[in-house]
C-alpha cells in the first residue's frame, strides 16, 4: 500500500462512515425528518452500515480501518507504527469531511432550528454524550467497548490467514468481504449492549472529527460543542485499541 492509497482510502471510508452514522443520528433528531424519533435500534443499526459501506469501500485502498483504535490494535499485534499517523490523518479528515456531507443533507432541518420555540441542541447528532457524566466511569465504558470490537476485528485478520496489512481482493484488515458484515454487526451489537452510558464513541476519529465540524459549522441555535468531554471518546477508545491489542498478541 503507498501513502497516497492509504490516505485516500481512510479518507473517503471514514467519510461515508460518519455520513452514514451523524446522518441517521440527524434523521431520529430533528424536526421535518420522516425518521423523527425512530430510536436507538435505527441509530444502532445506521452506524453499522455505515461502517460497512465505509469499510467495504476503503478495503482495497487502505484496509479499511477508519478508527485509531482500530490502527493503534493493528500496530502494538504487528510491531508496525510507521504508517499510523498517516491512517489517523485520513480518518480525521474524512471524519470531518462526512459530517459536513451530514450537514448539507439536513441543510434545511437545520435551518429550521433558527426558529428560537422549536430549537434544540444538535451536538448530539454529531458527537458522543454520556447519559451520566462521570469522567472515569465513562472512560471505562468506552475502554471496555472498544476492545469488545477491536479484538474481534483482529481475530478476522488472523483467522483468514492472512496479514493484517495485507489485500486480497475486497478483504482489507476483515480477512473477507463476508467479515466485513460480520464487523458491521458487530457495530450495531456494540451499540444495542454497550451504547448507552456513553454513546459508543468506539472511536476518536468518529467523536472528535464530527465535533470539530460542529463546532465550525454555521448551525443556528446549535447549542455547546462540549469540549470539557471531548478527551473522554478520544482517550477511552485509544486506550481500548492499545489494549485489545496487546491482549490479542499475548493469547492468539
Amino acid at each position: 500500500m503507498s501513502n497516497g492509497d492509504i490516505f485516500v482510502g481512510e479518507f473517503i471510508g471514514t467519510a461515508i462512515l460518519i455520513l452514514f452514522g451523524a446522518g441517521v443520528c440527524a434523521a431520529v433528531t430533528l424536526h421535518h425528518s420522516k425518521a423523527k424519533a425512530a430510536g436507538w435500534v435505527a441509530i444502532a443499526f445506521g452506524w453499522g452500515f455505515g461502517v460497512l459501506a465505509g469499510a467495504y469501500t476503503s478495503a482495497p485502498l487502505s484496509g479499511g480501518h477508519l478508527n485509531p483504535a482500530v490502527t493503534v490494535g493493528i500496530a502494538v499485534d504487528t510491531g508496525e507504527w510507521d504508517k499510523v499517523p498517516l491512517y489517523i490523518l485520513g480518518q480525521m479528515t474524512g471524519a470531518i469531511l462526512g459530517a459536513v456531507l451530514c450537514w448539507l443533507t439536513y441543510y434545511a432541518q437545520f435551518r429550521a432550528n433558527a426558529d428560537a420555540a422549536s430549537a434544540q441542541p444538535t451536538l448530539g447528532i454529531f458527537a458522543t454524550a454520556p447519559e451520566v457524566r462521570s469522567p472515569v466511569a465513562n472512560v471505562v465504558t468506552e475502554v471496555i467497548a472498544t476492545t469488545a470490537l477491536v479484538l474481534p476485528v483482529l481475530a478476522f485478520g488472523r483467522n483468514a490467514g492472512i496479514g493484517i496489512g495485507e489485500l486480497p481482493g475486497n478483504a482489507g484488515v476483515y480477512g473477507s468481504g463476508i467479515s466485513v458484515l460480520l464487523v458491521s454487526l458487530l457495530v450495531v451489537g456494540i451499540g444495542l449492549s454497550l451504547g448507552g452510558p456513553t454513546g459508543y464513541a468506539i472511536n476518536p476519529a468518529r467523536d472528535l472529527g464530527p465535533r470539530i465540524a460542529h463546532a465550525l459549522l454555521p448551525i443556528p441555535n446549535k447549542g455547546s460543542s462540549d469540549w470539557g468531554y471531548a478527551w473522554v471518546p478520544v482517550a477511552g477508545p485509544l486506550i481500548g485499541g492499545l489494549l485489545a491489542g496487546i491482549v490479542f498478541n499475548v493469547a492468539f
